[in-house]
Order: C-alpha cells, then sequence, then structure tokens
C-alpha cells in the first residue's frame, strides 16, 4: 500500500496546517472546512495528517471504534458472552473515512445486512461510514458539492454525536463522535449556513506564489513519486517530531488557562464583529487553548487570539455589502480597535 505523503514535507500553507493540528488536539473544535484552488493540497494534507496521529484503543473486531472499557450496545464484538475475555485489546490507526459525494443514506448511516437477512432469516445492523469514522475524522472532498439529504445526516450526527437509525424494523443508536474536515473550491459553489457554521475552523489558501516555494513542491512531489518508501523514511523523524507534539499537547490541553482579561476581550471582539451565537466564542477559546498546548505553553496569550482568529471567525460573519474588502480585514480592523484596552495573560 502506497504511503501517504508525509504531513512534514509539505510547503507552505501555514493555516491549513496549523488548523489541522488543532482540530487533532482538540475534537471539540468541531472540524476544519478547507477552501481554496485546485491542486494546492488540501487532500494531501488531510490524508497525511492521519498517518501522523497516535493510534486508537479498542477491542479487535469492533467496527464502532468502542472504547475497551465501554462497550456500546449496538457492536456484538464488544458485547457478546465473553466478549472481555475473549477479545483483546488492539491498537488500531486513527480513522479517517472518505465520504464520497455519491454516497447513500444506507452507506452513511448504516442499514440491514441483506445478504444475512436472506440466509438466515436474522436481522443484522451493517455500520455505515458514520460507525467508522467513530473517534476519529471524517472527510468529505468537494463538500460544498454535498447533496442536500447527506448534509441533513452530517449536522444531525455532528450536533449530537449519535447516529440513530430507524428503519426495517431495527432501531439502532451508536457513538458517532468524529472531527469533520472538509475541502473544496470556492468557485464550485457555496456551502449551506447550517453546515458552514457545524466547522470550528475555515481556512482559504491560494496557489503558491513563491518561486522557490513552487520549486521546492515539485521536488519533493518528484522524489516522493519516484520512491515513496525512500521519502517516508527520509521524512520519519520530523514526522515523528510533529506526533510527538499532538501527543503532548493532547496531555497538556486541559491544563492550558485562558484569564478573564482575555475571555473579556475575546468577547468583545465577537460582539464588534456582530456574530451570531456563542459558538464563535466558544471555538475561539477552544482554538487558543489548543494553540498555546501545541506550542507547549499552559497559558493564553492575546497573540494566540490574534493569529488563529480569521480562520475561527470569518466564517461566521455576515455579509455586509457595503464592505467589499472582505471578512479578514473586517477581523483585523476589529482587533485593531481593541488594541487600547489593557490585558494581561
Amino acid at each position: 500500500m502506497l504511503k501517504p505523503f508525509p504531513f512534514s514535507a509539505i510547503v507552505g500553507q501555514e493555516d491549513m496546517k496549523k488548523a489541522l493540528l488543532m482540530a487533532a488536539v482538540e475534537p471539540l473544535l468541531g472540524g476544519v472546512l478547507i477552501f481554496g484552488d485546485r491542486g494546492t493540497g488540501k487532500s494531501t494534507a488531510v490524508r497525511a495528517l492521519a498517518a501522523l496521529l497516535p493510534a486508537i484503543a479498542t477491542r479487535k473486531g469492533c467496527r464502532y471504534n468502542c472504547l475497551p472499557d465501554q462497550p456500546q450496545a449496538a457492536c456484538p464484538a464488544c458485547t457478546a458472552p465473553e466478549a472481555q475475555r475473549i477479545r483483546a485489546v488492539v491498537q488500531v490507526p486513527a480513522p479517517m473515512v472518505d465520504l464520497p459525494l455519491g454516497a447513500t443514506e444506507d452507506r452513511v448511516c448504516g442499514a440491514l445486512d441483506i445478504e444475512t437477512a436472506l440466509i438466515s432469516g436474522e436481522k443484522r445492523f451493517e455500520p455505515g461510514l458514520l460507525a467508522a469514522a467513530n473517534r476519529g475524522f471524517l472527510y468529505v472532498d468537494e463538500v460544498n458539492l454535498l447533496e442536500d439529504h447527506l448534509v441533513d445526516l452530517l449536522l444531525d450526527a455532528a450536533a449530537s454525536g449519535i447516529n440513530v437509525v430507524e428503519r426495517e424494523g431495527m432501531s439502532i443508536r451508536h457513538a458517532a463522535r468524529f472531527v469533520l474536515v472538509g475541502s473544496g473550491n470556492p468557485e464550485e459553489g457555496d456551502l449551506r449556513p447550517q453546515l458552514l457554521d457545524r466547522f470550528g475552523l475555515a481556512v482559504d489558501i491560494r496557489t503558491l506564489d513563491n518561486l522557490q516555494q513552487r520549486i521546492e513542491v515539485i521536488r519533493r512531489r518528484d522524489a516522493y513519486e519516484t520512491d515513496p518508501d525512500a521519502f517516508a523514511a527520509h521524512w520519519s523523524r520530523k514526522e515523528a517530531a510533529v506526533r510527538k507534539t499532538v501527543v503532548a499537547a493532547r496531555t497538556r490541553l486541559r491544563a492550558v488557562t485562558l484569564s478573564d482579561a482575555i475571555l473579556s476581550r475575546l468577547s468583545q471582539l465577537c460582539m464588534r464583529l456582530g456574530i451570531d451565537g456563542m459558538r464563535g466564542e466558544l471555538t475561539l477559546m477552544r482554538a487558543a487553548r489548543a494553540a498555546a498546548a501545541l506550542d507547549g505553553r499552559e497559558a493564553v496569550g492575546w497573540p494566540d487570539i490574534e493569529q488563529i482568529a480569521p480562520m475561527v471567525l470569518c466564517h461566521r460573519l455576515r455579509r455586509d455589502p457595503l464592505d467589499d474588502a472582505g471578512s479578514a480585514p473586517r477581523i483585523e480592523r476589529a482587533l485593531a480597535a481593541l488594541e487600547t484596552v489593557p490585558v494581561h495573560g
């Protein structure tokens, strides 16, 4: 099997890489939306992240990624008689599940196993992509082209963390806690506002305009395609360092503090920008903690907020027909207006 392109070997696109790492550290962020030109490494970065993440523990044969000591009622591998004794705990790669644009509802949510029903007459549930993505990532390429009925399914699962299937006389509930990652080209259409709001972070990336970076992209891609194993081995030390950083940040995350002064200023920023609801502030707080944890710090500073505010708030701004400067300049102006407010933290 071809090794994925190493995450640490991706040239440039720092905002995209930072957003993906923050989502890997803090699943409560709600996922990452990556919009940009074709051929800018969106899919490459997402798949590279999957290979970088630490493995998760579950029981052998489990298709729902149950926690070993918290089996789900829907999972026969974890709830069968003596399953706790005979099914060994194993380490499996962190799930990174692709959701195809043309997927059916049954494929996404799961459905009756027709073959088993016809042969033995037994009603058995065949888990879908939401079950496979539990405790991991669900990736949708060209997410802005996703059909409305699939968008509704994702919204329900993302909001509740549970997939509910009621059909063919079955009633199944299982955990579906995943980090949603979407990518797309804005020229091919907008994203439904309801789904857009579910992404904690959104980044816009562009084709590299630095000559040396473009040359380096060509060199690295050519070396990877010539000998993927040798290329992966060359970058293995840096990959291990990034993985170690993610693991340490996850451990440190809950100890990261955020002062009342910064929290107050953070809320003032969202109020000044007219952000609807509280999701913007909550996401900004969580993202700032993740950024500090990745940087090895135990306290959030205002520079953390300034750096990540565009990726947290740009896609939450109301459209202003009288302001054609764009979302990022509006956030920069709001941040500049808060500079006179003293903050310690």
